[in-house]
């Protein structure tokens, strides 16, 4: 894309940040820009948040919404091949979308009905109903958190680092509006509460049916433009264990792959009778009808796998690798390791991924901590990192009560450190202490 189209999409969002009004902004943009693709607002987003603008995250979150009016209706869209096929990632995604702004829909309907004098005698009926959609709305989260931990990771990946950071907080902030909402709603008791409960909703339905545009017109444009169809699938296999919005895909989505290598067919184009390939896998001589060619080739090896099963010194005592992945798989704990450059290297497999406290999945491997964190607790992140590499704390804990899983949680985030007490990352581990809370006795005579 041209990089002037960047700068002059720069430009115009730079002045809007400096006090330009939204409507001379407008009028600039559709100066320059019939149609600005997916990409380019990614990049013009990145450009903004890494140079020396000023511009921080978040004045860029702040004026998410300006920026998303400022390209309505100009944003091109992508055409690509097995988008609307039934369990597609994307085809889900809309389908969601779809199935929460009509619950959006049907809450502002109750809502209405519950302020006409007329429907005083149904009044306990519709705010069961009332309870019962917003029930369903709130499942937008796990549209939210699939989202943030299976799109963003590839993303970044790609190097679209800034949508997925802004987004993510923006989403935060959506989460938050719906929590005063569903808390208000908690003690509607009589028309006098209705006002209240009317105003948080709108509030929350305003930026949510935002959030629905910015989701379909920019960043799927983005994901359309940039991943590979093995990217999709990999989202399609993940899916199932963040669960989904109201809707649920009703087959696997499974596309037509052509294979171009035949059953049969030798493992080089060119067989190692006609080529002259000796022992060593490098061709010498090959004949063609110009004449012959002498040609040096060394395959790559594949990469020795070490042996898993033979045990060895490790520790006060000798286990096999298989060994020690199936002990840290049995212990009660979710643990998970980020190295010294701050990069997420392990977790284990002590439940399975929908049954995690914190959810883990592969996709975040090899990801920069900071990314795998919502924007709003970075700065907790960062303190905690800072502790422990500094030498100031050895561990740092913490706990949390969820109300939503009826469990009591313990966290203790450990510095790792070598033999010469050389830092070398933060071991984290997650433990499920509800039921230790309830013992009350010294020995389980039951064993």
């Amino acid at each position: 894309m041209p990089s002037k189209r960047i700068e002059i999409l720069k430009n115009i969002l730079l002045d809007l940040h400096h006090g330009s009004s939204p409507e001379s902004v407008q009028e600039r943009f559709n100066q320059h820009f019939s149609g600005v693709s997916a990409l380019e607002i990614s990049m013009m987003e990145h450009e903004l948040m890494s140079s020396d603008t000023g511009i921080t995250f978040e004045d860029i979150m702040s004026l998410c919404n300006v920026h998303a009016n400022l390209f309505k209706g100009a944003v091109a869209d992508v055409a690509v091949a097995d988008v609307d096929q039934e369990g597609h990632p994307v085809y889900v995604f809309k389908q969601e979308n779809l199935a929460l702004r009509s619950a959006l829909l049907r809450v502002r309907r109750i809502l209405s009905n519950l302020s006409d004098p007329e429907n005083m005698t149904i009044w306990d009926q519709l705010v069961k109903g009332l309870r019962h959609q917003t029930k369903l709305l709130a499942q937008f989260d796990q549209h939210y958190t699939r989202k943030e931990e299976l799109f963003f990771p590839i993303m970044e990946r790609y190097g679209h680092d800034a949508p997925p950071k802004v987004m993510w907080g923006v989403d935060d902030d959506i989460r938050d509006l719906f929590y005063v909402f569903q808390t208000k709603l908690d003690t509607l008791a009589n028309k006098a509460d209705l006002l209240s409960v009317t105003t948080a909703f709108e509030t929350f339905a305003n930026e949510f049916e935002e959030m629905i545009f910015k989701e379909e017109s920019i960043l799927l444009m983005i994901l359309l433009e940039t991943f590979t169809q093995d990217d999709w699938l990999a989202i399609a296999d993940k899916s199932d264990q963040y669960g989904y919005a109201i809707i649920k895909p009703t087959q696997r989505w499974q596309p037509e792959r052509q294979s171009f290598v035949e059953a049969d067919a030798p493992t080089s184009m060119i067989d190692k009778e006609q080529s002259g390939q000796d022992e060593s896998g490098q061709i010498t001589t090959l004949e063609t009808e110009n004449g012959t060619f002498t040609i040096s080739f060394a395959p790559k090896k594949n990469k020795e796998v070490g042996d898993r099963h033979t045990p060895q010194a490790f520790g006060n005592g000798y286990l096999s690798v298989e060994q020690a992945n199936l002990i840290l798989n049995h212990l009660p704990m979710e643990i998970t390791f980020v190295n010294k450059d701050d990069v997420f290297q392990y977790y284990n497999d002590y439940v399975p991924t929908e049954e995690m406290i914190f959810k883990r999945n592969p996709s975040q491997i090899g990801r920069h901590v900071e990314l795998c964190h919502p924007p709003r607790v970075l700065e907790k992140v960062k303190k905690v990192l800072t502790l422990l590499k500094t030498g100031k704390k050895d561990k740092v804990t913490m706990w949390f009560k969820s109300d939503k899983r009826d469990l009591f949680v313990h966290i203790t985030y450990a510095a790792v450190r070598n033999a010469a007490g050389e830092f070398e990352g933060v071991l984290e581990y997650v433990q499920e202490i509800q039921d230790f809370r309830a013992i009350d006795t010294d020995f389980n005579r039951d064993v």
